[in-house]
C-alpha cells in the first residue's frame, strides 16, 4: 500500500464486510474492476467522484475512508494543520500524480454530514483536457490563495483568494489550478 492512497485497505475492508466481490463492488459504484483493484492495492491515486460512488455503493460516508478515531464531540483543527492528508488525482489520466492533497478538517468527527477540507490544487504538469465529473450532493469552494478554475456544466468561473462558489455537485463540473498552486476551504455534502 503506498503512502499516496490510504484509502484502498479502507474499502477493501469495508468491501468484505459486506460480502461483496470486487465485480459487485464495480458494478453497484458503476466503477471498472480495474479501478477497484487498483484502488484497493494502493497502485492509484484516487479520484474523488468514483470514490463517492464507491462510498455510496458501501452504504458509508466519504469520510469513513478518512476517519482515524471517530470522536462524538468537538473536532479542532489549529490553524488549518491537519495531519490526515489524503492525495487524490483530479481526473488526470494518468493518475501518478496528485493533483488535489485534502487536508481533512473533520476525520475523526463520527456522524458528520459535511466534509470540510483544505485543499491543496496543484497544476498539471501537462496540459490535457479536464473531465467533467458528477455526483449527488453539494460544494462550497472558498479561494484561500492563487486561481482556480471551475468549470460548471458549460460556464467556466476563474476565482482568486477572497472568492467563493456554491453549486450542486449533480451538474457536471470540474476544479483545477490555472497556472501556480492554489489552496482552497471546500465543504462537500454527499447524501448517503
Amino acid at each position: 500500500m503506498t503512502e499516496k492512497n490510504s484509502v484502498g485497505e479502507k474499502i477493501r475492508q469495508f468491501r468484505e464486510n459486506h460480502e461483496m466481490t470486487v465485480e459487485e463492488l464495480a458494478k453497484e459504484s458503476q466503477s471498472s474492476v480495474e479501478l477497484i483493484e487498483k484502488l484497493e492495492a494502493g497502485d492509484l491515486i484516487p479520484s474523488l467522484t468514483p470514490l463517492l460512488k464507491i462510498a455510496r455503493a458501501l452504504g458509508v460516508r466519504l469520510g469513513t475512508f478518512l476517519d482515524d478515531m471517530p470522536q462524538t464531540g468537538p473536532v479542532v483543527v489549529r490553524n488549518g494543520a491537519s495531519s490526515n492528508v489524503v492525495r487524490f488525482s483530479g481526473k488526470s489520466k494518468s493518475s501518478e500524480e496528485s493533483a488535489l492533497d485534502f487536508h481533512s478538517l473533520a476525520a475523526d468527527k463520527q456522524d458528520r454530514n459535511m466534509e470540510p477540507f483544505i485543499i491543496d490544487v496543484h497544476p498539471f504538469k501537462t496540459e490535457e483536457e479536464h473531465e467533467l465529473s458528477s455526483h449527488e450532493g453539494e460544494e462550497f469552494i472558498y479561494v484561500l490563495n492563487g486561481n482556480i478554475e471551475v468549470t460548471y456544466g458549460k460556464e467556466n468561473y476563474t476565482l482568486s483568494a477572497g472568492d467563493s462558489i456554491y453549486y450542486d455537485s449533480v451538474v457536471p463540473h470540474d476544479l483545477h489550478a490555472t497556472e501556480s498552486e492554489a489552496r482552497i476551504l471546500a465543504v462537500v455534502y454527499t447524501p448517503i
